[in-house]
């Protein structure tokens, strides 16, 4: 999307806005500023033209352009009806210096989660891949993951859902006892089974990947995939959808509360150190018993507080330990032992 046509939206969001005003502040001519409205028009906007300027009166329900519009986070979105992987597209883009830019995409046939696992992300999903450059050192990436988790979390729960988070990304719906039952998605973005609880079930995965230097992050991309408007039907067993548990959303609007609580916790100037909070708010995974599964081993303890950059602390019966990375499992509430 070209600046003339990212300024014009910001401009129609703010309000009824007349063709001289919008010719003066974006630097072009009326005619143009006619026919970047007529572009929009074509792509299904619905701009009325009376005594106050030009005017939205609906938007379309999903695409580059309507993201784009009312949205209070500096990225620029790129939109696909269908592509094979959002973060393939992310990292493409890096590579020619792209940054600050979201591939969206409505289905991917090509997906991949944790290990390359390969998921289901059909129509009506939300598939998305923020591009950021972070001044930032590799030991802190994990705090983005947490916060896409936080940020799917907010969103999801101003829809109506009471989704929460499963160290260090996953984020359920219905977790809240029992023994252990398949939630049906990838550590990441979905895809292969794993031990979990009854109830539990998958609504997101994040993926992150990066590339950089020992002291500083060259760029990031944070694939997050929200099971949206998808019948439950089309995804592995155990997973669940925002359709299934309150019917369809409005997909632009939860993007852009995505994107912008992201964009508050991870942004220039943030405190990164606020995304544990924030993660701990929504963690159905502190207070529990859990197994984690690393490379090298199985800890099983109470889950009793996550640590910088987004390490789990498990007391067990030899004392505390700091997992960095693996496969955590929820048993049952710590005080039921």
């Amino acid at each position: 999307m070209n600046e003339t046509r990212r300024a014009l939206l910001d401009a129609l969001a703010a309000g009824p806005v007349e063709g001289p005003a919008l010719a003066q502040r974006l630097g072009v001519s009326r005619a143009a500023v006619w026919k970047q409205v007529e572009a929009l028009r074509e792509e299904g906007f619905s701009i009325e033209s009376g005594e106050g300027g030009y005017r939205v009166v609906d938007v379309p329900e999903y695409g580059a352009a309507a993201i784009q519009f009312g949205l209070d986070a500096p990225y620029e979105i790129e939109y696909h009806d269908r592509i094979a992987s959002t973060n393939d597209r992310a990292r493409e883009l890096a590579a020619d210096g792209a940054s600050d830019v979201v591939v969206v995409a409505d289905q991917q046939t090509g997906g991949r989660g944790r290990l390359k696992r390969s998921f289901s992300s059909p129509s009506g999903g939300v598939w998305a891949s923020p591009l950021v450059r972070p001044r930032r050192p590799p030991a802190e990436v994990p705090l983005y993951t947490l916060a896409a988790a936080v940020a799917v979390v907010r969103a999801s729960r101003e829809a109506g859902v009471d989704a929460a988070i499963k160290w260090p990304n996953d984020v359920l719906v219905g977790d809240s006892g029992g023994g252990d039952d398949g939630d049906g998605r990838d550590d990441d973005e979905g895809g292969e089974d794993e031990v979990d609880r009854p109830g539990a079930r998958k609504l997101a995965g994040i993926l992150t990947e990066m590339e950089g230097e020992a002291d500083r992050v060259s760029w990031l991309v944070v694939g997050i995939g929200v099971n949206a408007n998808v019948d439950v039907e089309d995804l592995p067993p155990g997973a669940t959808s925002l359709r299934a548990e309150v019917g369809d959303v409005d997909r632009r609007v939860f993007l852009q509360r995505l994107l912008e609580v992201f964009a508050e916790l991870t942004g220039e100037g943030a405190d990164l150190r606020g995304v544990l909070d924030a993660w701990r708010e929504h963690a159905a995974t502190i207070g529990r018993r859990v197994r984690v599964e690393t490379a090298g081993e199985t800890i099983e303890g109470d889950a009793v507080d996550v640590r910088f950059p987004g390490s789990l602390v498990v007391r067990t019966d030899d004392g505390e330990r700091v997992v960095h990375a693996g496969d955590c499992e929820h048993l049952r509430p710590a005080a039921d032992r």
